[in-house]
């Protein structure tokens, strides 16, 4: 086994563990309610109006053509 090689790899894993913790610690600073609008692809999609399809109450037009 070769220390040097041990060492520097756990060195490397000591680098990563510690930008993991200042992104997790940036994330947690950064939590709490924003003001404005929430970006589009946050927002619900837009709800459909008007009649749903195959609904049984059918309009005055729709009577006329099934006839």
């Amino acid at each position: 086994m070769d220390v040097t090689k041990i060492l520097a790899e756990l060195r490397q894993e000591r680098i990563q563990i510690e930008e993991a913790i200042v992104s997790l610690e940036r994330l947690a600073r950064g939590r709490g309610r924003r003001r404005g609008r929430p970006p589009a692809w946050l927002a619900e999609p837009p709800r459909r109006r008007g009649r749903p399809p195959g609904s049984k109450n059918k309009s005055s037009s729709a009577k006329a053509a099934a006839e």
